[in-house]
C-alpha cells in the first residue's frame, strides 16, 4: 500500500504560478510511476503529467506542455508539479496517482491503483 497526500493548491490569477506536492508513505516509492490528474466540475479525470520511477522520463498533456513541469525526489518520497502561466481553464481538483505495475507512462486513470485526496487549483481571469 502507498498513501498519497497532495498539497499546494490555491487561488491564483491568470499568469501566476503554483507548485503542487505529492508526499508518499508506505512502500518504497521509488518503484512507482506517478501521475497528476485533474478533474473539473462535471468532467472526467484528465491526465496532466506523468513521471517514471527513475524520474528520467516524463509525459504531458499537450495543453500544459511548456507551462507545467513534473519532477520527483525519491529520497524525500515526493513528486511535484510546477505550474506556471496558469489559465482559468486549468481550474480543477488535482490528484496525485501512483502505480507499481508497468513501465509505460499511461494516461488512463484506471491504470493507477493509488490516489490522493486531491487539492483545488483555481485560476482566476
Amino acid at each position: 500500500q502507498v498513501q498519497l497526500v497532495e498539497s499546494g493548491g490555491g487561488l491564483v490569477q491568470a499568469g501566476g504560478s503554483l507548485r503542487l506536492s505529492c508526499a508518499a508513505s508506505g512502500r518504497t516509492f521509488n518503484n512507482y510511476r506517478v501521475a497528476w490528474f485533474r478533474q473539473a466540475p462535471g468532467k472526467e479525470h484528465e491526465f496532466v503529467a506523468g513521471i517514471n520511477f527513475r524520474g528520467d522520463s516524463t509525459r504531458y498533456l499537450d495543453s500544459v506542455k511548456g507551462r507545467f513541469t513534473i519532477s520527483r525526489d525519491n529520497a524525500k518520497n515526493t513528486v511535484s508539479l510546477q505550474m506556471n502561466n496558469l489559465k482559468p481553464e486549468d481550474t480543477a481538483v488535482y490528484y496525485c496517482a501512483a502505480s507499481g505495475l508497468g513501465m509505460v507512462l499511461t494516461t488512463t486513470p484506471g491504470s493507477y491503483a493509488y490516489w490522493g485526496q486531491g487539492t483545488q487549483v483555481t485560476g482566476s481571469s
